[in-house]
């Protein structure tokens, strides 16, 4: 089994957005109380193509098939924020999100690396703090008010 991670094109949208929507509402069934739904925007196809399109959009690929994404911001001076990682839910523990840290860390010359991920998503917390990132704070997201938890590793 392969995976590799490569720049997303537009050509890439639909199956990055079809993937992004079952990940991101994935999380009611893992979570009681959680509806269905994602970041703002998380699924919108033009909202993705805008991503694929400005920013560091990578579509990860495991045996030939697009099973997952992520997006990383860069703030400048070595700080980088890795905005979304999405992989198909089908695709869970198959060690593809860790190898999708893996390749971060190795793509970007990262001196500061910032995310942010719900306080309900227990799963995410443990996987990120896997990887040396720590809490830095919590914040109330503008129009949802979902609390976030934002996290930090130095590079």
């Amino acid at each position: 089994m392969t995976t590799v991670f490569e720049r997303a094109t537009p050509a890439d949208g639909e199956a990055m957005l079809r993937i992004q929507i079952r990940a991101f509402e994935s999380d009611a069934a893992l979570y009681p109380g959680v509806e269905p739904g994602g970041p703002p925007g998380y699924d919108s196809i033009e909202g993705l193509l805008d991503r694929i399109q400005q920013d560091e959009t990578v579509k990860i690929v495991h045996d030939g098939e697009i099973v997952g994404g992520m997006t990383v911001f860069d703030k400048g001076n070595g700080h980088y924020h890795l905005d979304t990682l999405f992989i198909d839910p089908e695709y869970h523990n198959l060690g593809i999100g860790s190898k999708a840290m893996e390749y971060l860390e190795q793509a970007y010359s990262a001196t500061k690396w910032t995310l942010d991920t719900p306080l309900y998503a227990v799963r995410n917390q443990h996987f990120y703090e896997k990887f040396g990132y720590v809490k830095a704070g919590e914040w109330q997201e503008e129009g949802t008010g979902l609390i976030l938890i934002k996290y930090e590793k130095s590079g």
